[in-house]
This record gives C-alpha cells, sequence and structure tokens, in this order.
C-alpha cells in the first residue's frame, strides 16, 4: 500500500508539550510535519502552550477512576520509598515505567496510522500501552535521553548496566542485584517482548544515543537509526549583537559567554565546571549570562546576569545572538540542542566530548571541544576562541550553513515520513 502523507495520522505522545527540551523538541517534529502538509497531533500530560492540534490527557473524574489511580500511585511510591534515604545527591529523575494512569492513557488515545513516543515518564505505562496498542499500528520511538533502554534512570553516568538487566543501581545507592531498576527493567522487558521488530522503530537524536540503544538489552533487536532535531531557522536566527546586547543590558565590548540548561543546577550540565575553568581565566571584559532553573554559584568579581527559565524562542535567539561564544559543559548529553539553537543564531560553540555533542559542535568548524570533565581543558578551548576574533566569524558562518542545510524543521519532518511510511508499507 503507498500512503498519502495528507491522509496519514500521526500522533504523538510526550509528557508535555513544550515544557523542557524533549517536550520542545517533540513540539518542533510535530510542527515540522503540519508545516510538510501531513496530519500531525500531540497527545499530552502537560498542556501549556495554545498549539490547537494538542490535545490534553485528562484523567476518568469518576470515583472508581480516583480510587484505582490512588491505590496505583501508592504502591510505586512505596516502591521508591525504601531508596529515599540511600540515593546519593545530584542525581536528576529516575523513572519508573509504571503510571497511576494504568490503561487510561490508551482507552483515550485520539485516532492515528503511527504513534511516535518521546518524553513519556509519569504520562505513558509503558506494559499497559504494548498491550493496548491498536492492531496494525506501528511505534516509532524517539530517543531524547537514555530511559527507555535503562532500569529507570535518564542518563546512567557510566555505569553501562543498561547492556545487560540492571541492578544494584548506583543513582539508587543500591547494593542489591534485584532492586528497583531490576525491577523495572524486567517489566520493560517483558512488555516489548511481545512486539515484533518490524512494528518498532527506535530513533536516536544523536549516533551516541544509537549507538548506546544498540547496546542496550531491551532495545538491540529493534532497528535504530539516527535523525538529528530541527529547528525553525527563521526563529533562531542571527540577530543584531550591539541591539541585542543594549536590549539586555549587556556592555557592548564584553566579552560573553552564554550557558542555557533547563536547570542550573543539574550536576550533570557540568556548571559548576564552567564556573571553575572560569576562575583561571585572566580576560578583564568577561561577562557571563546563564538560563535556566535554581540559583548559579557564581565567584565574586565576574560579572553575570541570570535570565531564569526562557521559554519563548524569539526571546532565546536574541539572547545567543549576543554571545561570543556559546559554553556547554555536559558530562553526558543525548544531543544538544541548545548548542544548535546558538549555531543558529550564529553563536560559536564550546563543550565537552560528551554523548551526542560531537554531532553539532565539530572542531575547527563550528566550534571547539574539550576533553569531558576537564576544566582546565575546557579554560583552554575557551581562550582559544576568545583570542581569534577572525576565527570566531568564520565559525559563526559556518554554523549558521550547517543548522540551514542539514538541520531545518523540513528536512527532519521529511526524514520522520519516509520512516513513517516504510512501516506502514511493512517495508521494515
Amino acid at each position: 500500500m503507498v500512503w498519502d502523507r495528507a491522509l496519514m495520522r500521526i500522533l504523538h505522545l510526550s509528557t508535555h508539550d513544550v515544557t523542557g527540551g524533549a517536550a520542545r523538541a517533540a513540539h518542533r517534529l510535530h510542527r515540522g510535519l503540519l508545516g510538510v502538509g501531513a496530519e500531525s497531533r500531540m497527545f499530552v500530560f502537560g498542556r501549556a502552550g495554545e498549539d490547537p492540534e494538542v490535545i490534553r490527557f485528562r484523567p476518568t473524574p469518576t470515583l472508581s477512576g480516583r480510587v484505582r489511580r490512588r491505590i496505583r500511585r501508592r504502591r510505586i511510591t512505596a516502591d521508591f520509598e525504601r531508596y529515599r534515604s540511600t540515593r546519593p545527591r545530584g542525581y536528576e529523575q529516575f523513572s519508573d515505567d509504571r503510571t497511576e494512569y494504568d490503561a487510561e492513557v490508551m482507552r483515550q488515545l485520539p485516532p492515528c496510522d503511527v504513534v511516535n513516543l518521546h518524553w513519556i515518564a509519569g504520562f505513558v505505562d509503558l506494559g499497559a500501552f504494548f498491550t493496548n496498542l491498536p492492531r496494525g499500528v506501528p511505534v516509532v520511538w524517539t530517543l531524547h535521553d537514555m530511559n527507555a533502554f535503562t532500569g529507570g534512570c535518564h542518563y546512567d553516568d557510566y555505569c553501562g548496566k543498561f547492556a545487560d538487566s540492571c541492578g544494584a543501581c548506583p543513582q539508587l545507592g543500591s547494593r542489591d542485584e534485584q532492586d528497583l531498576s531490576r525491577a523495572v527493567w524486567r517489566r520493560k522487558h517483558d512488555a516489548l517482548a511481545g512486539i515484533p521488530p518490524p512494528r518498532l522503530h527506535v530513533v536516536g537524536d544523536s549516533h551516541w544515543l544509537t549507538d548506546r540503544a544498540r547496546c542496550s538489552s531491551l532495545l538491540k533487536r529493534f532497528p535504530v537509526s539516527t535523525i538529528h532535531y530541527g529547528l525553525d531557522t527563521e526563529v533562531f536566527t542571527p540577530r543584531e549583537k550591539s541591539a541585542a546586547r543594549q536590549a539586555l543590558g549587556i556592555p557592548a565590548e564584553a566579552r560573553v559567554l552564554l550557558f542555557v540548561a533547563d536547570s542550573v543546577e543539574n550536576r550533570r550540565k557540568g556548571f559548576p565546571l564552567l564556573v571553575r575553568a572560569l576562575e583561571g581565566l585572566n580576560h578583564p571584559d568577561l561577562f557571563l549570562i546563564s538560563i535556566g532553573r535554581g540559583s548559579p554559584g557564581i565567584p565574586a568579581g565576574l560579572p553575570h546576569l541570570h535570565f531564569g527559565r526562557i521559554g519563548e524562542d524569539r526571546l532565546l535567539s536574541v539572547v545567543y545572538s549576543a554571545a561570543d561564544l556559546f559554553v556547554i559543559p555536559s558530562l553526558q548529553e543525548a544531543y544538544g540542542q541548545t548548542a544548535l539553537e546558538a549555531l543558529a543564531c550564529g553563536t560559536p560553540a564550546v563543550g565537552f566530548d560528551a554523548g551526542g555533542i560531537p554531532d553539532i559542535i565539530r572542531p575547527g568548524v563550528t566550534g571547539l571541544l574539550a576533553r569531558t570533565g576537564d576544566a582546565d581543558a575546557l579554560r583552554e578551548a575557551i581562550a582559544a576562541l576568545l583570542g581569534a576574533p577572525a576565527q570566531r566569524m568564520a565559525m559563526a558562518e559556518n554554523g549558521r550553513r550547517l543548522v540551514v542545510e542539514e538541520h531545518s524543521l523540513e528536512a527532519q519532518a521529511r526524514r520522520y515520513l519516509a520512516l513513517y511510511e516504510d512501516l506502514l508499507s511493512g517495508t521494515r
């Protein structure tokens, strides 16, 4: 069967529509698909935007429904409670495969021909999803982190246990091989066991994440592809630097570094390593901008402007344009969407050689990479580019060209459409 793209009903499942990096990436793909004439909708738990094609899940309001959710929520909470005192500080979210909504989400699933899973923690119950998936509907699972193939963590901090069956999880502070991470892994394994490989296709947003999925015990039997994120290059575009600085209250002659993350307090994002690098950087005109939830710790004497969370893309493009360099010191990163946004705005990037970051930062072309976790090497890379304005200008032009040519929303949408068509026609 040859599918008419205009009649293909694509449904994206995501915990949120625009809140958080993974949700923003999912929504951008959805808008890109609409832009090339496809029928695309999102089905989400939390709806913060105003897109009419985003449908919000609403839990069953009946007494029996509320009681079932309460019982299920207590069971899940109880399984996590035993690790409250053992879990080390500094790690981010650890997610169960179960949710209190069980099969309610699937009972409300809008009609569709293909389902695209995104970041679904706390929303989609995996066992209920694969058990109740409508017959003949294939699934694309877009990975925005490692959670789909781990026993609960979203980044494994290089423990590597996802290649086996988890257990004795360092992020739970556990030495028990039969701990919660093993239980989550086992339930995911059982949920996926009944799905034939041609019906589920895994997409990594970077070559690193695709490689991790292929190495995983849970997803290695399914086909895996890499499709990079796309951006609206008319929104994320270079703005006039002096005007951007004037609007933001930044000195015109400063050497401006920019850090962007959902939270500046997230250990994995490496903000303390950036601060350590800057403490030894001898540059009199240095100025740091940070974006993200939380309170950044900044050494005395370093001019600094913290904007908190910014959810409006055009305003973000102004901030990116005001910077001389974007710095992404993540210790693990599925892709590095913020670095892509920076390049689109004509700002070269410096970062650690971690995860998917090398897919975006091409050394000597769009920026520089430093050895992961090495603050001294990061300092050297920053200093090298701050002292080479001509090289920065060339990198800015290269970065903008790279995004326009390889990372447009249209290019991303057409790659996904080709994948959906192949799945629906049974060729994969």
